[in-house]
């Protein structure tokens, strides 16, 4: 079986290529930019098709997924750098001109990651265990969120006879490799004291996504036959206390847990004026916002998800445990030179 990846440079299309590349069942083909750092891909880099090109180009489109049975489609703008130009070009229309060179091309499944971020009401609040019945919202966090829906949406309605789609949902993937993931960027203004404690003393739950646990449901997807036209949350076991795990992270790195507490007012008149900002072009595709509604929504709701769909339509599991995988997550950290070092480019 062939299978083409997107976003093989990044963390995630990184590991889903070398697993499959292990696992030695497929021939891999990846679609990756001429600039494209493929370094982390290690000795798969060896074991696999290049094919340069981009998903703006249809031509380089009609390359990657002439011969393809299953395309795996993990490539996005992910952070809130960007107009919204350029996030319905890269996250919406991408997804609808890779969707039809695939079918073009004889591809027999897509499968697209998404994210539960897709499922935040910019009005919302908490969602406890809550399952793939829960509807999309009326008014979108930011665009992100709001494009990530629409490419989803695209995904599911292409679903067919002989050309079957799914949609996976991990939230804040996380792991050993993580260089600019949510997990490590707010370790990393935690390392220089200025990751604010929003918890106002609060327990704020969260399922997380190890990324070999993502990846496990990656694979089990594309072999499954019951996953038809459908959206799947995909999480860790254990549900995590996220400034309780921030603190022990810290606590074992040797850096202050967040303490300080902002006044909720003047939190909220600053998100107010840093989202305002953030709409001028310049300044938009430059940096992402150091503060936003979506990054408080994520640090102030809890949101946890049922798996149980995922387990029942093609049988996910965790393969990795939370312990297990902050142990090799921190000690590939130190290999890198710490939490600082690795996010000092960062925009």
């Amino acid at each position: 079986m062939k299978v083409l990846v997107t976003g093989a440079s990044g963390f995630l299309g990184g590991a889903l290529v070398r697993r499959l590349v292990d696992d030695g069942e497929h021939e891999v083909a990846i679609l990756a930019r001429r600039s494209s750092n493929l370094a982390d891909l290690g000795q798969a880099r060896d074991k696999i098709e290049v094919i340069v090109g981009d998903l703006s180009d249809e031509a380089s489109l009609i390359r990657a997924t002439t011969g393809i049975d299953v395309v795996f489609h993990s490539a996005a703008r992910v952070d809130e750098r960007g107009t919204r130009e350029q996030f319905w070009d890269e996250n919406v229309r991408a997804t609808e001109r890779l969707l039809n060179s695939a079918r073009r091309g004889g591809a027999s499944r897509f499968v697209f990651i998404s994210s539960p971020s897709a499922m935040m009401d910019y009005d919302g609040g908490d969602l406890i265990d809550v399952d793939e019945s829960l509807p999309y919202p009326r008014r979108y966090l930011n665009l992100y969120c709001e494009t990530k829906a629409a490419a989803e949406r695209a995904v599911l309605a292409a679903d067919a006879p002989g050309f079957r789609t799914c949609a996976l949902r991990p939230r804040a993937i996380w792991g050993a490799g993580d260089r600019s993931g949510p997990i490590v960027r707010l370790l990393s203004r935690t390392a220089v004291g200025k990751l604010p404690d929003l918890s106002y003393g609060r327990a704020v739950y969260a399922s997380l996504c190890h990324v070999d646990n993502i990846v496990e449901a990656c694979v089990k997807a594309a072999e499954s036959e019951a996953v038809s036209g459908k959206p799947y949350f995909i999480a860790d076991a254990e549900q995590t206390n996220v400034w309780e795990f921030l603190g022990s992270v810290a606590t074992d790195l040797g850096y202050q847990p967040p303490t300080r507490q902002p006044n909720r007012r003047v939190l909220n008149t600053l998100v107010k004026v840093i989202d305002t900002i953030w709409r001028i072009p310049a300044i938009a595709t430059r940096w992402s916002p150091p503060l936003s509604r979506y990054a408080v929504a994520l640090m102030t709701r809890s949101a946890t998800y049922d798996t149980g769909a995922a387990a029942r339509d093609f049988g996910y599991q965790p393969i990795v445990d939370r312990d297990t995988g902050l142990a090799r997550f921190l000690s590939w950290l130190e290999t890198q030179g710490g939490v600082v070092e690795l996010t000092k480019t960062l925009r």
